[in-house]
């Protein structure tokens, strides 16, 4: 079954229309060293140009750019697009200083402040490469990192706010060094007053005492094909892919989807509330709201627990957000801890035009608890760190935002959509098979992985010739929205019936006492595999779990069947996420089928995996 949004020369000349190139392209894609395709092809610009300087030539100094907003430390600060120019240009000088050219790649080890977004707008000044890296990630991820970008210098903070503890960033950063054969030059240190860093002696650069004797930096042109950044994904062999991103293609893509998407333009206040050590961060907290001239919020904080479940309709109410995007997980842990919505009551959200969610499947129990509470549209959207932005969903923008509940949505311009069987066949409407995407993949994705061609080819576009493989699997209906499932190693086969987590999650999470769930396939010398669920319940839910889970699995075996054999659910006061909100279903396999497992670097809380194994002793597994 194919699922298509018509790509045509016309509508991306016509998006970078809305770009400042410094010299035209020649070939509006290239796709002759494929499967990458290199967009805009000849032409020189500069993303922080575009983000930064257009505007405030343009009369815009005066606007609002970047609002800091932390709860976690109770401060705030709104950076003018003036504002960011001049600390932007500074920094920018600082690294040049300090022997930084256009091609060097940069890492920026940070928490969600300020520094950090001029960080990342500063190497994109100079033409380098920057390398986010979530501040607190392990020392041996970060060491990897640091051995495969090998950075000219890296941009630290000393430390990062969590709402129960502060983390010392620099002993990981001084230990990544030393695990990494690649030394990089020097390091420059954002000393945070709640834990200062000890320095090394003819390495480490304190930040504030740099920029006072630092220069400002003017724009360093690039090809549009030259990369922006690297972001680092976690690779199944254990070594981190690198993920490339260019200028211009990003630019354009960015650009249009801010206008033609989430409907949101210069002036208006856009809230991603994610992290820039993801995709999400990168795209939509940094560039996309500042290529279009609109007010972007760094958030430093939770949906919960900073202080309460309250902290993101206050935060719409005090900035006047136009649209707000976060992943389902955030809306579930609200929902689980505020479950009548009193907190949404209490606040003026009326600027508020839609809540966009994407990051992992948003279950359909969470988007109408979201859409009877806030009274707009809430737009489920789908995309990945390759593909670099929305691929899936419905455009705010428009007469008629049809929404089905469940759907990711519709391809979006530029990307045309089937799913296949193991022979590479489309497959008829409803049946689910592997969601891949027809080259050549449209501006902003990515054309390479960082110095590994190889892996590119063979990881994302060898088991469908001609095709990008998402990795995800799901069915288009006969209106073409698209289901995402699950990912692909998440369909189990039970007594060779092929059936989807995600279907099971859904009918769990439709209990009313049920706050969020997972599902896993565990082996079986039976069926092969069966499905086990654990459940985090809704605040004042009662304890009486014993019932609960009886009446979850009837609930199962009633709208799936008796061939999913669901028999055994658990119940966790949490489940173990990414930083980002995703749900760690492959590591909960493992401990399920009693498999030794190392704690993945990227666990928002460890102690999550200490409450799964709990469980499922009590289901007699692991």
């Amino acid at each position: 079954m194919t699922s298509e949004a018509i790509n045509t020369d016309t509508y991306w000349e016509t998006a970078a229309q809305a770009v400042d190139w410094f010299s035209p392209w020649h070939t509006l894609v290239n796709t002759e060293d494929g499967p990458g395709a290199k967009w805009f092809d000849g032409a020189t610009c500069n993303t922080c140009h575009n983000a930064v300087d257009r505007h405030v030539a343009a009369g815009g100094a005066d606007r609002a750019a970047l609002i800091y907003e932390s709860p976690v430390t109770g401060s705030e600060k709104t950076y003018t697009y003036g504002d960011l120019q001049k600390e932007v240009a500074l920094l920018a000088g600082v690294l040049a200083a300090n022997g930084v050219c256009k091609g060097d790649r940069v890492i920026i080890y940070m928490p969600m402040v300020p520094e950090a977004v001029f960080a990342m707008l500063a190497c994109a000044r100079l033409g380098a490469i920057h390398s986010v890296v979530f501040g607190g990630f392990a020392d041996h991820e970060l060491a990897k990192r640091i051995q495969d970008a090998t950075p000219k210098l890296v941009l630290a903070a000393s430390c990062g706010i969590e709402p129960s503890r502060v983390v010392a960033y620099k002993p990981l950063l001084d230990s990544a060094i030393k695990l990494s054969s690649h030394k990089p030059g020097c390091c420059i240190i954002l000393q945070r007053e709640q834990l200062k860093a000890e320095l090394v002696e003819g390495r480490d650069i304190d930040w504030a005492e740099a920029l006072l004797s630092a220069s400002p930096h003017g724009v360093v042109p690039v090809a549009a094909t030259d990369p922006l950044y690297i972001l680092y994904t976690s690779g199944t062999t254990g070594a981190p892919k690198g993920v490339v991103r260019d200028n211009g293609g990003h630019m354009a893509a960015l650009t249009a989807t801010m206008q033609n998407f989430y409907g949101v333009g210069a002036g208006d206040v856009f809230w991603a509330a994610s992290d820039i050590g993801w995709v999400v961060g990168h795209s939509y907290i940094v560039y996309a709201p500042l290529l279009v001239g609109a007010t972007t919020i760094l958030f430093e904080g939770k949906p919960v627990g900073t202080p309460d479940a309250g902290v993101f309709w206050r935060t719409v109410e005090k900035y006047k957000v136009k649209a707000l995007f976060t992943a389902p997980t955030a809306i579930r842990a609200i929902r689980r801890d505020d479950p009548t919505g009193s907190f949404i009551k209490k606040a003026d959200i009326s600027t508020l035009k839609a809540l966009f969610l994407a990051g992992e499947r948003a279950d359909p129990p969470t988007i109408e608890w979201a859409k009877a509470e806030l009274n707009i549209p809430v737009i489920d959207h789908w995309w990945q760190t390759e593909l670099g932005w929305p691929a899936l969903g419905v455009p705010l923008v428009g007469a008629d935002i049809h929404i089905k509940t469940g759907s990711a949505g519709k391809p979006v311009t530029g990307f045309t959509v089937l799913t296949l069987d193991e022979a590479s066949r489309p497959l008829p409407t409803g049946e689910m098979g592997d969601i891949v995407i027809k080259l050549p993949l449209p501006p902003g994705a990515f054309p390479a992985l960082w110095q590994n061609m190889e892996g590119y080819k063979k990881a994302y576009f060898s088991k469908h010739a001609g095709y990008y493989l998402t990795g995800d699997a799901g069915y288009i209906d006969d209106d073409g929205f698209v289901y995402v499932m699950a990912r692909t190693d998440d369909i189990i086969n039970v007594a060779g019936h092929r059936l989807s987590t995600g279907d099971m999650e859904e009918v769990i999470a439709g209990h009313p006492a049920v706050a969020e769930c997972a599902v896993m396939g565990v082996s079986d010398p039976i069926k092969g595999m069966i499905p086990v669920g654990l459940a985090v319940l809704s605040s004042g839910a009662g304890v009486d779990t014993a019932v609960i889970g009886r009446e979850i699995v009837t609930r199962v075996r009633d709208q799936i069947g008796p061939v999913a054999a669901f028999k055994h659910v658990g119940f966790v006061k949490q489940l173990p996420k990414t930083r980002s909100g995703k749900i760690l279903r492959a590591t909960l396999r493992k401990i399920a089928d009693g498999e030794t497992v190392v704690t993945p670097a990227t666990i928002d809380d460890p102690l999550t995996l200490e409450y799964a194994r709990n469980a499922f002793k009590g289901m007699g597994l692991g």
